[in-house]
Order: structure tokens, then C-alpha cells, then sequence
């Protein structure tokens, strides 16, 4: 099927890749037809779209998304904006965990979009490559991981350290009560509610937290896949304490409360949009991405979706103020766009 042009300027392919792999991709915005309207990112010409091959002008198929349920929320809010401007549009949505939705899902062929909250693994990456699946990352927003404790948690005061979090978690220390991590503190049992190895949430806090290096994260405690169920298990026991994203605790801020952390400078930094958009909360702060397949980008209401859901991750209505995470720059945003076209055409550092 032959395709419309996507600008009227033209590149070099290697002068394109080289926009593509940094900030300079600003100069090529142009080629990815974005719209200025955040909500209402551009469609394909009519000559070039279609759900099939049709060329009718209507976008219509199946886009299948698994992975993250760090996130689930944003990709929920951005498949049901582009499903209410193209009805003939289902999207289909896995909370899964990162990892679980890489090896079941995007790397056997099954999903068009797997959802990450950590970069693919070398692993992960060789899988795909053996069952010829290609994966396109985009960074989609930077989220602030978030350590909650229960409401009546009166004891631990300004906050926790980085080596406090260490101390509890790691599987070398491994602590039974509160009073094993600071003998001011209650000798009551630690009660630990987190993801499962499944999910890029888990991974994250573990290399930043305990170090890749390091003795490995404790598995004595309560693991699910599902965010709800931490923040149920942490406002049911005084002594319970549990981590997940920052959208998470956002939505449920009056039934937990969030923990200011600590590298051990003694400043305490709470979690926030701006305190992840700053630097200021380390190392907790982290990217979220989602990695489309390029031979999904090849089908028109895929590419669309890809590139709808990446000219609205600048906007602060839908991923600050309703999800709750820190949106793209202009900047990023259009790195991203230069990478979709980069797929979509076909690109790549030999040309």
C-alpha cells in the first residue's frame, strides 16, 4: 500500500536519524504532522488512512496493550480519548506488569503496545528478537515511585532514608518489627505490601534502592499486581508500609499517607509533580514508557494511536491533573514523533 508523504520538506535518512536519536529532532516536527491542539493530535490524510487497507478514510481495527499498571491509568485515559473520536477503534487493555507483559505478551507477537515503568531488559530484548518482534520505546511521562505508610503512623517522623528503605527491604536485613530498623520505634511486625518480580515498579525499586549489586529485594511480604490491593493492605494496619506509583497514592491521598525520603543529607523531599520534574526527589523519580512494535506502527490506526497518545503526552490537563504523573517536555515529545516516523518509514542507521 503506497503512502501519503509526510511533509513537503525532505532528509536526508541520515541526517533524520541523526535529529532522532537527540533533542535536535525539534526541526522535524513538521513531518509528524502534529497538531498544536494538545486534546486532538493529527490524523492521517484521508488518501493514507483506513483501518485496513480501504483507504476509506476511517480509522478502524483492534490495538492490544499490555504490561505496567503504573502504566495502565495513563494508557486508559489516552485509548478512551482516541476510541471517542474513532468509534471503529477497540482498544484492548492488560495490567500485567511490565515484565510479565513483555514474556507472555509483546515478545511472543500477541499485543501491538507493551507498557513499561523501566526500560526493556537485555533479556527481554532477545526475546523479541527471536520471534522477530521489533520494539519502539517512548518515553510517555516520569512518575515519582511512592513509599506509603498507614494514616494512624505517627512514629517515623519527618520521613525515611534511602538506607532505612534499603534496611527494610533488602533481603539481607530482612527486619521483623519496626523496632529492628530504629529502636525508637514500635516492636511491632513490619507489614510489607509491593509489586510482585513481575513489574517494572518492583525492578525499579529494587536497582535504585537496593542496588542491582546488591542482596536482592526481600520476598517475605505481601505481592500483587495490582496497585489497589497495596494501598487496601497499607490503610488496614497501623504497621504496614508498601510502595507503587505516584497516580496511585494521588487518587487515594486521604486513605494512606505518602513518606518523604531522604538520601541522608537530612533533607527530607516529599513526592510530587514538581519535585520529580525538578530532580529534587531522588532516586525514586523514574520514566514511564511504552514500547509499540513496528510492525504494529505499520497498520494505520496503530501509528495513529502511537502518535496521538505521544502529541498529547505534553499536556498537563490529562497527564498531571487527571492521572497524576510529570507530562513529556516539547522537546521529548518530539523525539518521540521522530521515532514513530523513523519506524514507520522504515529507518534505521544503515540507510
Amino acid at each position: 500500500m503506497s503512502r501519503e508523504p509526510r511533509c513537503d520538506r525532505t532528509f536526508s535518512r541520515r541526517d533524520l536519524l541523526a535529529g532522532i536519536g537527540g533533542l535536535g529532532v525539534l526541526g522535524l516536527a513538521g513531518c509528524t504532522q502534529r497538531n498544536p491542539n494538545l486534546d486532538t493530535a493529527a490524523e492521517p490524510t484521508a488518501a493514507g488512512s483506513g483501518g485496513g487497507d480501504s483507504g476509506s478514510g476511517t480509522l478502524s481495527g483492534v490495538i492490544d496493550i499490555a504490561g505496567s499498571s503504573t502504566v495502565f491509568p495513563l494508557a486508559t485515559a489516552m485509548s478512551e480519548r482516541f476510541e471517542a473520536k474513532h468509534s471503529e477503534v477497540d482498544t484492548s487493555l492488560q495490567s500485567t506488569g511490565s515484565g510479565g507483559g513483555f514474556a507472555n505478551y509483546f515478545c511472543t507477537g500477541g499485543t501491538d503496545f507493551n507498557n513499561a515503568s523501566r526500560p526493556i531488559q537485555p533479556e527481554e530484548e532477545e526475546q523479541c528478537a527471536d520471534t522477530g518482534v521489533e520494539p519502539v520505546e517512548l518515553k510517555v511521562a516520569t512518575d515519582a515511585l511512592t513509599v506509603v505508610v498507614n494514616n494512624d503512623n505517627d512514629f517515623i517522623g519527618e520521613g525515611l532514608t534511602v538506607e532505612q528503605l534499603r534496611q527494610i527491604w533488602s533481603a539481607e536485613s530482612a527486619p521483623e518489627t519496626w523496632a529492628d530498623v530504629n529502636d525508637e520505634w514500635p516492636d511491632e511486625p513490619l507489614e510489607l505490601y509491593g509489586p510482585s518480580d513481575a513489574s517494572g515498579t518492583y525492578d525499579y525499586f529494587n536497582e535504585a534502592v537496593i542496588g542491582e549489586e546488591g542482596p536482592g529485594h526481600r520476598q517475605d511480604y505481601s505481592p500483587t499486581e495490582q496497585d489497589r490491593t497495596i494501598l487496601r493492605g497499607v490503610a488496614g494496619s497501623t504497621y504496614a508500609m508498601g510502595y507503587l506509583g505516584f497516580a496511585y497514592y494521588s487518587q487515594n491521598d486521604e486513605t494512606v499517607q505518602a513518606v518523604p525520603i531522604s538520601e541522608g543529607d537530612g533533607d527530607y523531599v516529599e513526592p510530587s509533580l514538581e519535585t520529580a520534574l525538578e530532580g529534587e526527589y531522588t532516586p525514586l523519580s523514574r520514566p514511564l514508557f511504552t514500547y509499540p512494535k513496528v510492525s504494529a506502527l505499520r497498520k494505520e490506526h496503530v501509528e495513529a494511536f502511537a502518535r496521538f497518545w505521544i502529541d498529547n503526552a505534553t499536556s498537563r490537563e490529562i497527564v498531571a491533573d487527571e492521572v497524576g504523573y510529570v507530562p513529556l517536555s516539547e522537546a521529548e515529545r518530539e523525539q518521540m514523533l521522530g521515532r514513530i516516523y523513523a519506524a514507520v518509514e522504515g529507518l534505521s542507521d544503515d540507510d
